[in-house]
């Protein structure tokens, strides 16, 4: 067990914890019978009560399996932006006893065809601002039904903040019998069945890509998702009356933890914001009296950027964290300026539920992952020998610990691949590179896997590749990370063209692949080449534009 960094522990936290044998509805059903009548949810002023979302949760679920079929382990697919619904969704899923694979929103049609067909999901829940993308799928995939949500349904009469102008539409009808809205699967007020799934059941199945490019289900067990979800509040730090901004993602394993999960284990508010909007979220900190809050870095950049920041109340807050990429030094220090508080990173991967690592929050470092947190075993390893290595020495990250995942849905060979006999113990291989320092912190130098982190998104190259290839004009395409001043990394394509293609232009390529792939996939950056470097047995040579692009760049 690795323990460097014990002397260094958050006062009075025990190193490891018991993860309960409950399952994730069930913390949900608790706090409605202690708290029936405490906020749970405030979307732009909008309240839930704690025991609102659970009798919704019940209604969900009980429509699920009375209605659409839905049975235990079934897959059901959540296609949503942060809202109401997307809580209400997520809980009554598992209430049924069934399976949330949390999906982009960004994602677009083709992409949404893998993870329907691949988790055999026959229920989507959708957006209404997604729907035309969503709705070809119906019948010409697995796809059988689709529960369609009005963000609007949940707003308050009078907001005080600005809203989106998607959250604002009215709800319409769609001409299908398949298509079922929200509002009525709750005013269906259909029972549930008995609550049947246990801790080692799955729970949720986010989606993370590998360099076959073929995006692949993390199988999250009931125990994997409460041993971070009972962490987060508890390491960061939560008093009593607790409010969190949530405004990453709730489809991302850090959003739906620190932003969701976590605080309604603790019995905490939520404050949801279903699009970024800097003036938006100094309005809900000062309204909402927000204590906590998890950004990455992008985000903070544009909050910090705001002329109109003295002017907001932020003193409520009291915990600032997060992770995706390092913060920079420069901002770090900004941030303790403005908030008087140091922000707290932290680091783990979809395959995690989340964490791994957090700094201790008395005493943090910067462009630093953290320690290993409850219950967990991380080590540094010999990339060939996979020997430990000591202090200073980089290798690749491992490690063990109740958050890791049971292994890639339906990918038995992959599964056995990221995961190593080590010490005598199963090791998850993250995939990353970095070294621990005297005092047992972790730091991330690079990526074993191929992989680009554009503002806490991670793309996958070979599946932007696996797109570009269907340009009727590319001949060979290779994708690779480039620095960019806002996003920290953005998506670069080297191509090259087809002898007969005529005025193709870097602007025409890009404007086609905003069509079919999600936003932060697109390449911002396309270069034309005459050719491509290869190995003897011609595989293209990514490593070495990869390296030729960091000193370019650097």
């Amino acid at each position: 067990m690795f323990t460097r960094h014990y002397p260094h522990w958050p006062p009075g936290q025990p190193k490891s914890i018991e993860v309960p044998t409950s399952t994730v509805y069930e913390n949900l059903a608790a706090n409605a019978a202690r708290q029936p009548e405490a906020i749970a949810i405030d979307y732009y002023g909008e309240r839930v009560s704690y025991a609102r979302l659970k009798r919704e949760a019940d209604a969900f679920a009980g429509f699920l399996q009375a209605r659409l079929g839905v049975r235990k382990g079934d897959r059901v697919l959540l296609y949503l932006q942060n809202s109401p619904q997307f809580v209400v969704a997520y809980y009554g899923v598992m209430r049924a006893d069934a399976v949330v694979v949390p999906v982009n929103p960004m994602n677009l049609a083709d992409e949404l065809r893998h993870y329907i067909e691949d988790a055999g999901t026959q229920v989507a829940v959708v957006g209404q601002d997604r729907l035309a993308q969503v709705q070809p799928l119906l019948g010409a995939s697995r796809l059988q039904n689709i529960v369609l949500a009005t963000y609007s349904d949940y707003l308050p009469g009078a907001p005080r903040v600005p809203v989106p102008e998607f959250v604002k539409a009215p709800a319409f009808a769609p001409n299908d019998e398949r298509i079922f809205s929200f509002k009525a699967v709750l005013s269906a007020a259909c029972a549930p069945g008995p609550h049947l799934a246990r801790s080692g059941d799955l729970a949720v199945m986010p989606y993370t890509s590998g360099t076959t490019g073929k995006p692949k289900g993390c199988m999250h067990t009931h125990r994997n998702v409460q041993s971070t979800t009972i962490v987060y509040l508890a390491w960061r730090g939560a008093g009593d009356g607790a409010a969190t901004l949530s405004a990453l993602p709730f489809f991302h394993v850090t959003g739906m933890q620190a932003g969701m999960n976590g605080p309604l284990h603790k019995g905490a508010t939520i404050v949801i914001m279903s699009r970024w909007d800097r003036d938006c979220a100094a309005m809900l900190i000062e309204q909402a009296r927000v204590t906590n809050w998890s950004a990455i870095t992008t985000m903070l950049v544009d909050f910090l950027s705001n002329p109109n920041l003295p002017k907001y109340d932020l003193s409520s807050l009291k915990v600032l964290g997060g992770g995706g990429a390092a913060m920079p030094e420069a901002l770090a220090r900004k941030l303790e300026d403005v908030f008087k508080l140091p922000y707290v990173e932290g680091y783990g991967l979809s395959e995690t539920m989340a964490p791994t690592h957090i700094n201790p929050p008395h005493r943090p470092k910067r462009q630093c992952a953290g320690i290993p947190i409850f219950s967990t075993d991380a080590r540094v390893v010999d990339l060939e020998t996979f020997r430990d290595l000591g202090p200073g020495e980089v290798g690749e990250i491992i490690v063990d610990g109740p958050q890791v995942f049971q292994g890639y849905w339906n990918q038995p060979e992959a599964s056995a691949q990221v995961f190593i006999e080590h010490d005598g113990k199963r090791f998850f291989r993250t995939g990353d590179l970095g070294y621990y320092d005297e005092e047992g912190y972790f730091f991330i130098t690079d990526r074993l896997k191929r992989m680009i982190n554009a503002s806490g998104f991670k793309v996958w190259p070979a599946e932007v590749e696996a797109m570009l290839y269907a340009h009727p004009d590319i001949q060979e395409a290779c994708v690779i990370g480039t620095r960019d001043p806002y996003r920290g990394e953005t998506v670069k394509a080297l191509v090259v063209l087809k002898r007969a293609a005529q005025g193709v232009g870097p602007e025409a390529i890009v404007e086609w692949a905003k069509t079919r792939m999600a936003a932060f996939k697109v390449p911002r950056v396309i270069e034309f080449v005459e050719e491509l470097p290869k190995t003897a047995t011609g595989k293209i040579l990514w490593r070495k534009l990869q390296e030729e692009e960091n000193r370019r760049t650097s």
